[in-house]
């Protein structure tokens, strides 16, 4: 006997994610995100309102019909083509932001403040400015928040941020004639240090390993790990090897080609390729010999 099986009614009010998305770039930033289309038939260039976690903000359609891979739905959504009134209350409010830059440059000088003001932004939905500042330490900003309260005449809060947080608002270009990772597509900090610079034998000279933020580069992480396994193998630096030629010095490594530059005795200066020289006892990620003291540890009776 078949047993028909009921099927349960899908609620309708349980929100679904949208099956497309569109990246949208707000005015002052470089990076786009996604946000819910809705209904709107949108093109790339449009200028739209969005609903931010800082506000209304008036944004420009980036990419358009993006396939939306999250399971969870879509919170952040386009909320209109932006009209003549968006474009006067967004003109109000770069006024505002230009007065209070203005304004707490003068003020920062007359107090002698040991501060960098880098932006401000102003959210009208709140009637707050914010100031964005970059300092080495804390700073006795109360005079200046309270002279700022009383020509403005909103609140004011001041927010001291990061040299990368704040490169990667600015944006900017690199040594390498790229814009910025941070302020296009890395999504998070990582943890940089010197000895990925030494791995992948880069002139530890500051201008060269350092970005525009002042910090060493965020692309020093990228291909680490790749060179972590290519200097496996190689000799280190000064180190004395056998080479066919007899022994020498090692000047450098030429990572990426694996071969190696040899000082011999007589001062001729020669290059090897890793397959040709003996295998070395002295590797890059060769251990220390142990303690002979430590390793005859015998045990009591």
């Amino acid at each position: 006997m078949n047993t028909a099986v009921e099927e349960k009614p899908q609620n309708p009010s349980a929100k679904q994610p949208p099956k497309f998305v569109i990246g949208v770039r707000v005015l002052d930033q470089i990076k786009s995100e996604l946000y819910n289309p809705g209904d709107l038939k949108l093109k790339v260039g449009m200028t739209v309102m969005i609903n931010t976690q800082q506000g209304l903000k008036m944004g420009v359609v980036a990419s358009n019909k993006i396939l939306n891979f999250r399971k969870d739905s879509q919170e952040t959504r386009v909320l209109r083509i932006a009209n003549e009134n968006d474009f006067q209350a967004e003109s109000r409010r770069h006024q505002v932001e230009e007065k209070a830059r203005t304004l707490c440059s003068s003020k920062v000088a007359e107090l002698k403040l040991p501060m960098n003001l880098s932006r401000v932004v102003h959210q009208p939905h709140m009637n707050k400015t914010i100031f964005f500042f970059t300092a080495e330490g804390r700073v006795d900003f109360r005079q200046l928040i309270r002279d700022l309260a009383s020509n403005l005449r909103h609140r004011i809060e001041m927010k001291q941020v990061g040299v990368r947080d704040e490169a990667k608002v600015i944006g900017g270009y690199g040594v390498c004639g790229e814009t910025l990772c941070c302020s296009t597509w890395l999504p998070d900090f990582a943890p940089v240090t010197i000895k990925m610079a030494k791995n992948q034998g880069m002139a530890l000279n500051p201008s060269k390993i350092s970005g525009v933020c002042g910090r060493l580069m965020c692309c020093l992480q990228y291909e680490h790990d790749n060179y972590k396994a290519l200097i496996k193998n190689l000799p280190r630096t000064n180190s004395h090897i056998q080479t066919p030629d007899g022994t020498g010095r090692v000047l450098k490594n030429e990572i990426l080609e694996q071969r190696v530059v040899v000082r011999l005795e007589d001062e001729t200066i020669m290059t090897y390729a890793l397959d040709e020289l003996p295998k070395q006892q002295n590797s890059q990620n060769s251990q220390k010999p142990k303690n002979p003291q430590n390793s005859k540890n015998p045990k009591k009776p």
